[in-house]
């Protein structure tokens, strides 16, 4: 009888998530839309050919050769040559360029003398990845044109000496797991574990509004008919997962799919951590919907706190650079233990034991919000079972069709 109460909830509640417009648009149409957006917007992975301006006061061969390596990167593009800072100044601020390559006049001079001569690099810092773009790009450049110039001046000497002495230890730039060293793989998973939590949360959220306003109402609500309230937990519970068991399949296997990121995963490890993940996330929604009051309430609740929570994780500011509370708030959310896993193992195809930390964290969080669930919901079915509650509901549902009625009467006759 216990599994047929729970199987008749998840129905229920299932039906309600269908015949809820608003609760749809959270759980399916925001996961369907967000991360194709998201993906595609981070789609190309690095900024290239960034526009710049040059203002070139040596005038000299050296100095040519500079900016034309410079041009010839797939991080710059030289757009204009001026003739002064101000007209370059004047450039930048019109976001015709975003950067500014400033060679003095003394550049070569210096350079033939055998002292250290300088370039000097201005960017526009409102999009750090120009900042990113320019300074690699002239890093480079000016790191092969160190090398030339230690050649020419090592006379004597042969090509394999001089190799030697202009680079006693050779190396070579690997990016491990992220082969075009983008925003993209790094990222988007993060975002496509939190897409996950924060829908699920305004999904149940409203669902949550929805019974409290007609509970206000005095409306019956779903649970009265069942003697036990861990059977309407349960029930609703696993309505959600059944839900999300699909959008999670396409938000982290079929989007990551579709525009070409890094998928290292094994489905065993991969199903063994979403799991606990998404009953975490479920368990965690049921109880902050507690505080919803209405259907709207959630969107000044919950909606603010998806950047917060991207921070927090770690993946995009350092952990160890975080003040301590923030880092111990942040184990309170399961995207935080979400977000670290998914990324070990969608991006660098870790196994269940690499991150058993995460986890064994998510499965804490499973029973700590399955259990603060469980007494929320205790409380709430003893006071609406209490001696005389459900008659006064009763009363008060027969009274409001009354006087629905009533006043349906009055006006009729009105019109006659």
């Amino acid at each position: 009888m216990w599994v047929k109460d729970l199987l008749d909830v998840t129905g229920k509640e299932l039906r309600s998530i269908l015949s809820d417009v608003g609760v749809l648009v959270f759980f399916i149409i925001v996961p369907v839309l967000y991360p194709l957006l998201y993906a595609y917007l981070y789609g190309r992975e690095v900024v290239r050919e960034v526009p710049v301006v040059v203002v070139d006061e040596c005038r000299s061969a050296t100095s040519r050769e500079f900016l034309r390596k410079c041009d010839a990167t797939p991080d710059l593009r030289i757009i204009s040559y001026c003739s002064d800072m101000e007209e370059a100044r004047n450039l930048i601020h019109r976001h015709k360029a975003y950067g500014l390559i400033h060679i003095p006049s003394e550049f070569e001079n210096t350079l033939v003398q055998g002292l250290q001569s300088t370039v000097n690099l201005y960017c526009d810092m409102s999009g750090l990845l120009y900042y990113k773009a320019l300074l690699s790009g002239c890093t480079m450049v000016s790191l092969d044109m160190n090398r030339d110039i230690q050649m020419v001046r090592l006379s004597g000497l042969s090509d394999r000496e001089k190799d030697v002495m202009t680079m006693p230890i050779e190396n070579e730039y690997v990016t491990m797991f992220n082969p075009v060293n983008g925003f993209q793989a790094f990222l988007i998973p993060a975002i496509l574990i939190l897409v996950l939590q924060q829908t699920l949360i305004l999904g149940v959220s409203m669902l949550a509004g929805t019974e409290a306003e007609r509970r206000r109402s005095g409306q019956l609500i779903l649970g009265h008919e069942y003697d036990n309230p861990i059977t309407v937990l349960g029930g609703k519970a696993l309505a959600y997962l059944l839900v999300y068991g699909f959008t999670a399949t396409y938000v982290l296997c079929f989007v990551p799919w579709l525009f070409h990121m890094p998928q290292l995963w094994q489905l065993p490890t991969l199903v063994a951590f979403v799991v606990p993940f998404l009953l975490a996330s479920i368990f965690f929604a049921i109880c902050i919907s507690f505080f919803v009051r209405d259907r709207e309430s959630c969107f000044l609740l919950f909606v603010f706190v998806s950047v917060p929570l991207i921070f927090m994780s770690g993946i995009s500011w350092p952990t160890s650079n975080m003040p301590a509370f923030w880092k111990v708030l942040a184990q309170f959310f399961p995207s935080t233990h979400g977000v670290n896993g998914f990324a070990r193992i969608n991006t660098s195809g870790a196994l269940l034991q690499d991150v058993r930390m995460e986890s064994l964290s998510l499965w804490i969080l499973t029973g700590i919000y399955f259990m603060l669930s469980l007494f929320i919901y205790e409380r709430m079915y003893r006071s609406d079972k209490m001696p005389g509650v459900e008659f006064v509901l009763a009363m008060r549902t027969h009274a409001r069709k009354n006087l629905r009625e009533m006043s349906r009467d009055i006006k009729s006759r009105l019109k006659k």
